[in-house]
């Protein structure tokens, strides 16, 4: 039999074919991003093109829950309490920094001008902000789990809620100069929401947040940090026993995941037509990601992504029907929570389900760690049945022996 090094060397690709295979997966998201922005949106009208573009924020918000509630299996409620922190940083450095650069809060620049290099830097600090704000949270998960940890990111959304809602108010341009982005870091609207930020948030930029966020989490989930996430997930006690270090990998989930929603609350807070407050991105918004996660399946990337534009589009699907939309919308959660109580794929995903190999194919890739161990089945399974032809000969008589034996002497034997 080959040895397993020399099995796995002969599936490994090379530096520039492994390059490759990285990145086709992002070009082709960002060619679809521009495709939608480009050719779709301005095909379906702004109405349809605005659900599209909430369609995006929602998936984003929804994947970057899934990594600690579907991966982890913590229970977060507060998730919204991470949308709020990123997108207030990003509003505050796009409407403060708009004001320093250019003198004017408004829109600046084309495609890729100034103005959106700005809140590119914006989602980034987003993000960042976001993940401290994930690190402050995940340590005391280290000992809480279930409800109790539900309490604990519960609390952090709603102590982020109040302590902008005592913010002061937006400073218009003459005194925002003057005060400077560091002495204007206080001014975030208050209760009245912050209001006059720029809308440079497009379907290209949401959409290509989207396939990034896709690709980080499925990246995860089939690595070996995914792995040990995922055994954290089904036991933590026995993933204790193997040698894995469950509060770094919880840490790490709930920085990771707060780091997207960050910057999921970034896309939403420049969207055109969102007025930036406190209230929408409350306990009710937190509550409508976990939906989303539980309806797609816990674990599942494609599942949560499709139950994101499934529950989008939904309100918008019975807004005539405006007094049986709610009770319309509820009725439909429940059957399919008594249904599918795993959600729509449990922790699979779409290429994993029967219906999907029988229309696509089996294209298996055959430098998969479970193409590997097929293999090595299948190679231990001959040389067993080999080893047993072998000992079948070696114990069959042969040669004088055989003919001087009579006959019927393990017939008598077995009959004795």
């Amino acid at each position: 039999m080959k040895r397993l090094a020399e099995r796995i060397a002969k599936h490994q690709a090379g530096a520039a074919p492994a390059v490759v295979g990285s990145l086709w997966p992002l070009i082709v998201g960002i060619a679809f991003a521009w495709l939608l922005q480009q050719w779709v949106a301005p095909a379906i009208g702004p109405f349809y093109a605005k659900v599209l573009l909430d369609i995006g924020i929602a998936i984003v918000a929804a994947a970057s829950l899934n990594i600690v509630n579907g991966f982890g299996g913590q229970f977060s409620i507060g998730h919204a309490g991470f949308m709020l922190v990123g997108g207030y940083a990003a509003a505050w450095l796009t409407y403060y920094g708009s004001i320093q650069l250019w003198g004017s809060p408004g829109f600046h620049g084309g495609f890729l001008g100034g103005g959106d290099v700005l809140f590119l830097a914006a989602c980034v600090l987003a993000g960042l902000v976001a993940a401290v704000a994930g690190l402050i949270v995940g340590l005391p998960s280290l000992r809480l789990r279930g409800d109790y940890l539900a309490i604990v990111t519960l609390g952090f959304g709603e102590i982020m809620r109040v302590l902008i809602q005592r913010s002061g108010d937006v400073l218009p341009p003459a005194d925002a100069a003057k005060a400077g982005l560091i002495g204007a870091i206080g001014n975030l609207g208050g209760s009245l929401g912050f209001g006059g930020v720029p809308t440079y948030t497009r379907i290209f930029y949401v959409y290509v947040f989207v396939v990034i966020v896709v690709l980080c989490a499925y990246r995860l989930k089939i690595s070996s940090r995914g792995r040990a996430l995922l055994a954290v997930r089904e036991n933590e006690v026995a993933a204790e026993a193997v040698g894995i270090n469950t509060a770094r990998v919880k840490v790490q989930s709930f920085v990771m995941s707060a780091f997207f929603g960050g910057i999921g609350g970034a896309l939403f807070a420049h969207e055109l037509g969102t007025t930036l407050n406190p209230q929408e991105l409350g306990f009710q918004k937190s509550i409508d990601l976990v939906i989303m996660v539980v309806l797609g399946g816990m674990g599942s990337i494609s599942g949560v992504v499709l139950a994101a534009a499934v529950l989008t589009i939904m309100p918008e699907l019975f807004r005539e029907f405006a007094e049986y939309r709610m009770p319309v919308y509820a009725l439909a959660l429940i059957i399919v929570m008594i249904v599918r109580p795993q959600g729509l794929f449990g922790i699979k995903e779409l290429w994993d389900t029967l219906w999907w190999r029988r229309l696509v194919g089996k294209h298996g890739n055959g430098a998969t760690p479970l193409a590997i161990a097929r293999e090595l089945r299948t190679e231990r399974a001959s040389a067993r049945g080999g080893d047993d032809l072998a000992q079948g000969a070696d114990t069959k008589p042969t040669g004088p022996a055989a003919a001087d034996k009579p006959q019927g002497s393990d017939t008598q034997k077995d009959k004795s």
